[in-house]
């Protein structure tokens, strides 16, 4: 990077949403006596009888868990989408809206109620990988379903309702805006080069090494050049593959093993349980090829300077553009120069 734009404010390009993010590095300099908080004390107890994802605990709808022994999935009680909702559209001047009908799901991650993706074994993380390969699979059959988002939002600062470590699907009719610009945005480079944009992408960022954390066998973990969020992470297939049904038994250990190396790091940049929303995007299952896709996992954490100071999207950043005030390359060299032995068992 430029040595002048690494010190001053700049503009990055995101390339897969065609946007510009707003860079301030030399705003971390400035003294903060915003909020401070207690660091929340972690779970610890491998079974909680007042959790509704435990096993064989019964749910608020009045449901009961089954005593599951491996990563469990259900429709969720209180789904933000529903299969059975009357197709109806609406149009009066300006006014439009239409009916959206999708199926959401719960994935528990493990029966222990302690084990979050870094403390758990490998092999432990390929069963939840399997089961989101199994539930993209069945739902992406369903002919009405033309998008599969698979998502975990860890830590109650990220809005999660229940400390069970758990992820989320969601299903539906429509394809979301923001694949809709990754999707048009791959297309248009597919069309123009004859070759994948994270493909080209990869390459470049293999090249310059500033911004990889950590590669193996099949994946590469990188904060992207354009990231939002301070400590934001990609993880990327080596291997341009559409979506994760596509992974080979050894790219899913691989995946797996980027996971939990990811999220290590992450707990141990703080020595907390660190939040961050992630997220897989893949190619619609609308019945096209999607060519122009390559996969991709992206972690959006709000933790900038300790377990305690958030990043908030206020002000500027609502009301203009994003804004961040680390550059990609300070995070990358953060990141790549923690432990990846979970600060708990050291």
């Amino acid at each position: 990077m430029n040595t002048v734009l690494n010190d001053n404010s700049h503009r990055r390009y995101n390339i897969l949403t065609g946007e510009w993010i707003l860079v301030s590095p030399h705003r971390t300099k400035r003294p903060w006596q915003g909020k401070q908080e207690q660091v929340k004390l972690e779970e610890s107890k491998f079974y909680d009888e007042n959790c509704y994802l435990c096993p064989g605990n019964t749910r608020a709808n009045g449901s009961v868990n089954p005593q599951y022994t491996n990563p469990f999935s259900f429709v969720n009680d209180y789904s933000a989408l529903l299969s059975s909702v009357p197709e109806e559209n609406y149009s009066e001047g300006l006014l439009r809206a239409k009916s959206e009908r999708g199926i959401c799901k719960v994935v528990c991650f493990s029966p222990d109620h302690s084990l979050t993706l870094p403390i758990m074994p490998v092999k432990g993380i390929e069963d939840v990988v399997n089961l989101w390969i199994k539930e993209y699979k069945e739902l992406g059959s369903i002919p009405y379903i033309n998008h599969i988002q698979i998502f975990e939002n860890k830590g109650d600062i990220m809005g999660c309702s229940n400390p069970h470590p758990h992820g989320q699907i969601w299903a539906q009719e429509s394809i979301p805006m923001e694949v809709t610009k990754k999707t048009q945005n791959q297309l248009d480079y597919w069309q123009k080069n004859g070759r994948g944009l994270l493909t080209d992408y990869l390459e470049q960022e293999l090249h310059h090494k500033e911004r990889v954390i950590f590669e193996n066998a099949s994946f590469v973990a990188l904060v992207p050049y354009w990231a939002i969020w301070p400590y934001e992470v990609m993880i990327l297939p080596k291997r341009k593959i559409q979506s994760i049904d596509q992974l080979t038994t050894k790219e899913v250990t691989s995946f797996s093993a980027m996971i939990k190396d990811v999220t290590t790091r992450y707990d141990n940049l703080f020595k907390t349980s660190f939040p961050y929303s992630a997220g897989i995007h893949q190619a619609p299952t609308d019945g096209n090829s999607h060519d122009e896709w390559h996969f991709h996992m992206s972690f959006y954490p709000p933790l900038l300077r300790s377990a305690t100071v958030k990043k908030f999207m206020v002000g500027y950043e609502m009301f203009a553009d994003p804004q961040r005030d680390i550059t990609a390359e300070q995070a990358a060299d953060t990141l790549r120069n923690m432990p990846t032995k979970h600060y708990s068992l050291m």
